[in-house]
């Protein structure tokens, strides 16, 4: 089975697709994951990856569906969880006439939606301990003292890129290259939306129930 997870930052993507990989026994991949990993083994499409982004520059799509082409061909026959890829319409396009040649094809893209401002609040109520990248929120998971890190007693920061200013920001783009995306999978039948705002337990339950779990 070969899944898409949609949706905008904050949603909740990632935790989800982790339920979804003990589910199906699948694998996760993610372009982040993907580049890090051509990166660190040193292969020739992550050299090239490297040398965009020591630029600050973006990696080309042709660079980062060759990555995602060589892990399909190393995971044969596993389950594939997609999170937060493809980013755009031309990225879907390659990943589609990548499985094609593979003899194979993406089942199902869930989108999880919820509202903007839901995403703000999530994502600005947000907390980090810089030490051990340890994660709170103020409105699900708080720490157990305010402002501190439940191990360490050290104080939590509030990221720069947490702030609602920046996560505006964050959304608008979202909806300029990566919502297309969505209508790509819905012209071809396969998009299923799933309503994102709840418990995570909630949004478990439902993408579940999509893909008929």
């Amino acid at each position: 089975m070969y899944l898409i997870l949609l949706g905008p930052p904050g949603v909740g993507k990632g935790t989800q697709a982790r339920f979804l990989v003990e589910e199906l026994d699948a694998v996760q991949l993610s372009t982040g994951d993907v580049l890090r990993a051509a990166v660190r083994e040193g292969s020739e499409l992550g050299n090239t990856a490297k040398k965009y982004m020591d630029a600050g520059e973006l990696v080309p799509d042709d660079v980062i569906l060759g990555m995602i082409r060589e892990k399909l061909e190393q995971l044969g026959d596993r389950s594939v969880i997609f999170d937060g890829f493809p980013r755009t319409t031309a990225q879907a396009e390659g990943l589609d006439g990548q499985l094609d040649e593979l003899g194979r094809a993406v089942d199902t893209a869930l989108e999880l939606t919820v509202d903007d401002q839901v995403v703000i609040d999530r994502l600005s109520a947000r907390r980090v301990h810089p030490g051990s990248g340890r994660v709170y929120n103020l409105i699900f998971n708080p720490p157990e003292r305010e402002g501190v890190d439940d191990v360490t007693g050290e104080p939590l920061i509030h990221r720069d890129d947490d702030q609602p200013e920046v996560i505006r920001n964050r959304l608008a783009v979202y909806h300029k290259q990566t919502a297309p995306v969505a209508d790509y999978y819905a012209r071809r039948g396969k998009l299923v939306k799933v309503d994102g705002d709840g418990s995570v337990g909630q949004v478990r339950d439902r993408i579940f129930a999509a893909i008929g779990r």
